[in-house]
Parts: structure tokens; C-alpha cells; sequence
């Protein structure tokens, strides 16, 4: 059986590379993520931003297409080099 493509949506609007950019897009947001809390790959988007897990039931902000972005990832990697700063002192 083919696997049915999510480029048909646009149709001819917009080009190839904007279609094979929009369907690398909605694969990322339609794939499995891990729940940060439990870690099981049950998280759901709610809406923009929010997500939602299946399993453990929490709810959290996070990105657009992704439940992490690189700017959320960049300011985790921040306050956790500052909380060690703080317990070495």
C-alpha cells in the first residue's frame, strides 16, 4: 500500500520546496513525542504551544510544531548551569 503524502493540500501553490518544507513540517508535528514528565511517547497537541500527554495527564507550553524548541532548550541549559553555580557557592 502507497503511503498517502501530505503535499496534495497545497496542490501547485507555492512552489516544491515550500510543500516539501510544509510536509517535513506536519510530519514533525504528527510523529510520536516523549511526555518529559513520564517519558512515554503519548504527547498530543492541544493547540499552538500547548501539549498534552496521554498518559500521565500534564499539560505544558512548548513550541508550535515541536514540544521543545532550540531557544527552550538554549534557556534550560542556562538556568541549570546557574542553579549548579548557586549549590557549588
Amino acid at each position: 500500500m502507497k503511503k498517502k503524502s501530505l503535499g496534495p493540500r497545497l496542490r501547485t501553490r507555492g512552489g516544491l520546496s515550500v510543500r516539501k518544507r510544509w510536509t517535513q513540517t506536519i510530519m514533525e508535528l504528527k510523529r510520536p513525542h516523549k511526555c518529559p514528565t513520564c517519558g512515554w511517547p503519548s504527547l498530543k497537541r492541544m493547540s499552538v504551544g500547548i501539549w498534552s500527554c496521554g498518559n500521565c495527564g500534564s499539560r505544558f507550553a512548548g513550541g508550535a510544531y515541536q514540544p521543545t524548541t532550540k531557544t527552550g532548550l538554549a534557556s534550560q541549559r542556562v538556568a541549570s548551569s546557574k542553579t549548579q553555580q548557586t549549590t557549588i557557592i
